[in-house]
């Protein structure tokens, strides 16, 4: 395994992690989240370029949303992260292979 395909299996994994409900989300992941979505689409991933607008408009919105919830509520409740793993996933769409 190359370095590069070492790096985005360990990027997937973290992901995973974020995404999992079972898992508490600290704001650290999130931002680590929302930085991985933005270098992936700083660098043209291919997958992106491969969704509909309707699609990429909706992980714009999910994105600005989890950003937005980030700066305005620095600290928040079970209830907030469930929202913000929400925001995340719907972000993240395209990105990371879905798992049977």
């Amino acid at each position: 395994m190359d370095k590069s395909s070492s790096a985005s299996s360990q990027a997937e994994k973290r992901l995973r992690l974020i995404l999992d409900s079972n898992v508490g989300l600290c704001r650290e992941d999130a931002i680590w989240a929302l930085d991985y979505i933005r270098k992936k689409v700083a660098d043209g991933a291919p997958v992106l370029q491969e969704l509909p607008q309707p699609r990429l408009m909706k992980n714009y919105q999910s994105f600005a949303e989890a950003a937005m919830s980030l700066l305005l509520s620095p600290r928040s409740g079970p209830l907030e992260a469930e929202r913000l793993r929400s925001r995340l996933r719907e972000a993240l769409h395209g990105l990371i292979p879905d798992r049977d």
